[in-house]
Parts: structure tokens; C-alpha cells; sequence
């Protein structure tokens, strides 16, 4: 039973108190970290074999290296905020390997396959900078203590993961032809991919008890607007095209395209000229996965039964 009252907490958190444990929670507070963290740890997961079956385009051995690194600091954060998730009496052997695979709540980015080395540096690029902006904000504004400082690590092995796949944009880039074509087309269909990664616009939002708990501190928008505010100028910067400009007048980004609008998840193909869709159409597209969601979480269980049958014949020889 909680100490305070669901507005009490409301409160006490947007006036710097920091939650330490369940005595500190209402049952709002830990419903709405609850989701937040399982949003954090499935993303972190599925990350994980969406990178391994990417990393075997590398150009050699040393690149294979790197990406195999970043993909063991992907298992270590999601199980960072698994055993966060257990701390509140959520059961982390059940959300890893007791869920269906459209139970997981990763964004649908993780749901396509990476075909190239390009695609694998570009998610990088895009998609690991949308987690350092999400993190960041966390980082910076969460009442969870525990949180708080769990992510001073994930932060910055997350920043070489963002360096990783800038650098590799850079050079694939200036080497021209064929290699940066295979980066635009990347971009082309990785950036409304990320865009569409913060969620619901502003005026759409239906839930904002991460806001109201101060879970976090920006909105679906603003964080948008972050991400998009270095990512653009880096697209600039390597001669790629971006969807999206700087509007001065409003100082805003703004998007060259119709959002949100249909996917082509075989094509990898954004219908941008067939005009905006309803987020209906899009809720039916992220509720149904896209392509290699079963295949990813698959890859990840069946671990834990290759560990069981040789653990079993172990004990048997």
C-alpha cells in the first residue's frame, strides 16, 4: 500500500521527490512505469537479432567485431530494465520467454529485417539515436531512482552505438555510387520508420501518466523534434536526402511527406504519394507486425531451450 494518494504522488514527484521503491508507488504510478520499462526492455531485446542477422554483411572481421559488441550491450540494457520490471513484481521470466510474439512491445522498426551493411549502420544511425533521445529525456527527468541510475551506464554505451553508425554513414557515404546509394535507400525508408517510433501526435494522445507521474519530461512531438534536429542536419552533412526541412518561420522541423501514411513492409516502400492515413490503419499495421517479428522472438526463446537440453545432458553424461 502506498504512502500517498494518487495525487499526492503527482505532486511530490513534479516537486523533485525521487521514488525509490512499491512503498513510494501508487498502483498508477507503477502501472505507468510498468509499461514504460517493458517499452525500454522489448526494444533493447529484439534489437539484439534484428543486429546479429545483420552483422554477417560486415566488410570484415574487425566491423563483425564491433557489431557483435553493440548487440551484447543490447541484451545487457534489456536486462537492465527486465530486472527493474522484477523490482515492481513484474516476472521477467515471463516477459522474455512466456509472451506470444505480438505480446512484445518493441517499436515496429524491430519488426523489419536488415538487409545490408547499410541498412545494420543506418539503424545505427537513426534508430539508436531515437533511443539516446528517449533515454536522455528519461535520464534527465524520471522520478524512478533506480532508473535514474541504471541508464548513466545504458547512456553511454548507447552514444558508441550512435558513433558507430555515424561513422560508417560517413564513410559509405563518401565513398559514392553504389555504397551511399544503398544508404539512401536506407534513409528513404528508416527515417519515417523512426518518426513514426515516438508514438501518437500531441493532439492524439490518449495517455499521459508518464507525464503526469514525471516518468519522463518531453512529449511525443518535442522528442520528435530532438531527434530530428540532428539527424536532418546529418543527412545534409553526407550529401543524403531527408523528408524533412527546418522551417524558420516557426523554427520547426517539418516533414516532406504525409504522416502518417501506408508501408510496404515487402517493398520497404512508403506510400507518400497516396496521402495521409488514418492512425487507425497504422494501429492495425504495428497490432499485426510487421515481417520478422515471429522470427526474431523465436531466435531469442528457443535460447533458453539450447541452454536447457545441454544443461540436461550435462547432468545426464
Amino acid at each position: 500500500m502506498s504512502r500517498f494518494t494518487d495525487d499526492e504522488l503527482k505532486q511530490k514527484v513534479n516537486e523533485g521527490f525521487m521514488v525509490e521503491s512499491l512503498e513510494d508507488m501508487t498502483e498508477g504510478y507503477r502501472k505507468a512505469l510498468c509499461v514504460q520499462l517493458t517499452v525500454q526492455a522489448d526494444t533493447e531485446l529484439m534489437s539484439a537479432p534484428s543486429y546479429w542477422m545483420a552483422a554477417r554483411y560486415a566488410p570484415s572481421t574487425n566491423t563483425q567485431v564491433s557489431a557483435h559488441a553493440i548487440i551484447q550491450d543490447e541484451l545487457a540494457h534489456a536486462n537492465i530494465a527486465y530486472r527493474l520490471l522484477e523490482d515492481i513484481g513484474e516476472s521477467k521470466e515471463h516477459l522474455v520467454y512466456g509472451r506470444q510474439p505480438h505480446e512484445f512491445k518493441h517499436p515496429y522498426g524491430f519488426d523489419q529485417p536488415l538487409d545490408n551493411w547499410a541498412e545494420l549502420v543506418v539503424a545505427n544511425g537513426f534508430f539508436d539515436r531515437a533511443g539516446i533521445t528517449l533515454l536522455s529525456d528519461v535520464y534527465q527527468n524520471t522520478s524512478y531512482a533506480p532508473l535514474k541510475r541504471a541508464l548513466v551506464k545504458v547512456d553511454m554505451e548507447e552514444t558508441f552505438h550512435l558513433r558507430h553508425g555515424e561513422v560508417w554513414m560517413r564513410r559509405l557515404a563518401k565513398a559514392g555510387g553504389e555504397a551511399k546509394e544503398m544508404v539512401q535507400r536506407a534513409v528513404d525508408w528508416m527515417f519515417p520508420m523512426t518518426i513514426e517510433w515516438f508514438g501518437l501526435p500531441d493532439d492524439r494522445k490518449r495517455h499521459s501518466g508518464q507525464l503526469d507521474y514525471k516518468l519522463k519530461g518531453l512529449t511525443n512531438d518535442q522528442l520528435r523534434q530532438v531527434w530530428m534536429a540532428s539527424t536532418v542536419p546529418l543527412c545534409e552533412q553526407l550529401g543524403l536526402s531527408a523528408p524533412a526541412h527546418f522551417d524558420e518561420a516557426t523554427g520547426q522541423y517539418v516533414l516532406d511527406y504525409p504522416f502518417p501514411c501506408q508501408y510496404d513492409a515487402i517493398a520497404k516502400r512508403w506510400a507518400t504519394d497516396e496521402g495521409e492515413i488514418s492512425w487507425e490503419t497504422v494501429f492495425e499495421r504495428w497490432k499485426g507486425r510487421g515481417p520478422m517479428n515471429e522470427i526474431y522472438v523465436e531466435s531469442v526463446q528457443r535460447s533458453r531451450m539450447d541452454v536447457s537440453r545441454w544443461l540436461n545432458g550435462k547432468a545426464a553424461a
